[in-house]
């Protein structure tokens, strides 16, 4: 009877191999398939929030994403997606901080983007349906109005949902390929938040 029951270093033994190899996947999942980010700024609200007080932030808690960092390994970035970018040198000066930016990819390589006198987006002579914006971000966004920038070869112009309080493309132009993390494909905390 005495060889059914197990050591208690082979138990400790056995703990510790899972832990590792759970820490290891977690560290290779980190960095090679997706990261997470928290919303630091309000320049995405309502589709994503940040945490009172911060100006203009209207949660208790600060949504947490993750970005997928292996979606543009396989595939290219689409207008709309919500994306996850190193801010560029220009847009640390224009915001006043540099780091990870999360905001919506509006413009792909080659396209003119235009900003109409009610703050509508238009690309390359289209208007952009964009159901996230709401009145009340359209009704503050007057810096740009009747504005036209060219989204320059290997560029993405990048907006955020809430236009008059958003630091964007419009202020520091467009960000290359190279910086994109990923797509924002999975808001985990807080809890009432959780959504793809």
């Amino acid at each position: 009877m005495s060889g059914c029951r197990s050591r208690p270093w082979r138990v400790a033994l056995d703990w510790l191999l899972t832990l590792a190899f759970a820490f290891g996947f977690l560290l290779i999942f980190q960095a090679e398939v997706a990261q997470s980010f928290r919303v630091p700024s309000a320049s995405m609200e309502p589709t994503l929030q940040c945490a009172k007080p911060a100006p203009d932030c209207t949660a208790t808690f600060s949504d947490h994403i993750l970005a997928c960092r292996l979606c543009y390994t396989v595939g290219s970035p689409s207008r709309g997606q919500i994306v996850v970018f190193a801010a560029p040198e220009a847009a640390a000066r224009a915001c006043g901080e540099g780091g990870a930016y999360v905001k919506r990819l509006i413009g792909l390589p080659g396209d003119r983007i235009h900003e109409d006198g009610d703050s509508r987006i238009w690309v390359d002579g289209r208007m952009l349906r964009e159901p996230y914006v709401t009145a009340a971000a359209r009704a503050a966004d007057a810096n740009f109005r009747n504005r036209t920038w060219s989204v320059p070869a290997g560029g993405y112009f990048m907006l955020g949902d809430n236009r008059g309080d958003s630091c964007d493309s419009r202020t520091w132009g467009g960000v290359p390929r190279s910086s994109l993390v990923g797509p924002v494909v999975f808001t985990y905390w807080p809890p009432l938040r959780i959504s793809w």
